[in-house]
């Protein structure tokens, strides 16, 4: 697995993963064999490759043994580009043309993230300068523990509900769950760096390795151990 600014990439067997929603772009392809992905309507789809919006419920129903599993951080230009060749963002089917036209461009023994088309992966600059100040300071403030509304709201001298607005119309998603994001992700960046899952866990500022395990299985469809188990971490800057 491959962490850098707003990507992570992941090669090797991809296994199945039950009903769940991340905040992140995920785009899977496979090397050998085909996935089955279902939605939240019942329906179900083979598929070499598929592009799934951020925030939206999915399962994995079949995994392969050789695969490429790439998240991207919703905000970033390479997230926003790749969501707007998905024309139902709810909808397996779309998820699966999306994912051919992706497959399309891609040639023998080439790994999609190696050459991401809109290179740029940095977060885009917010319109609301609040915002983006609340954004810089939630990464400090989720090591401490809970982290509430009422109080970053204070910092950048904003209501709580002009605030918790912005977050829903510039992020995409309520300032609650965009939190457990930062967590998860804070998590996996500890356990990358070769930390145990306990100190992963406490660094990311769960209450603990269970209420890490449940947020895990609630954002990815697995459990932390499942998620890392026998993969390998790079950091890039």
């Amino acid at each position: 697995m491959t962490i850098r600014p707003g990507v992570l990439s992941y090669r090797g067997g991809v296994s199945a993963a039950a009903m769940h929603a991340h905040h992140s772009v995920q785009v899977l392809v496979a090397r050998r064999g085909e996935f089955i992905v279902s939605d939240t309507a019942g329906a179900e789809v083979a598929c070499r490759s598929v592009v799934i919006p951020a925030d939206v419920d999915h399962a994995v129903l079949q995994g392969v043994e050789e695969g490429e599993m790439v998240h991207l951080a919703a905000e970033s230009e390479d997230g926003i580009e790749v969501s707007r060749t998905v024309l139902r963002p709810r909808s397996a089917g779309a998820w699966a043309e999306a994912g051919d036209a992706l497959m399309s461009g891609l040639g023998d023994g080439e790994w999609w993230a190696d050459g991401l088309p809109y290179v740029c992966s940095t977060v885009r600059p917010m319109r609301h300068p609040a915002l983006s100040s609340a954004l810089c300071l939630l990464p400090e403030l989720i090591v401490a523990g809970p982290v509430r509304l009422r109080e970053v709201a204070c910092a950048v001298g904003l209501s709580e509900s002009r605030l918790s607005h912005l977050f829903s119309e510039e992020i995409g998603l309520a300032f609650r769950p965009y939190v457990r994001w930062l967590r998860m992700s804070r998590a996996i960046d500890e356990i990358a760096l070769g930390r145990n899952l306990a100190d992963s866990a406490h660094a990311a500022g769960f209450f603990d390795g269970a209420h890490f395990t449940r947020v895990c299985n609630k954002t990815f469809g697995m459990s932390p151990a499942v998620l890392i188990k026998e993969m390998a971490f790079t950091v890039d800057s």
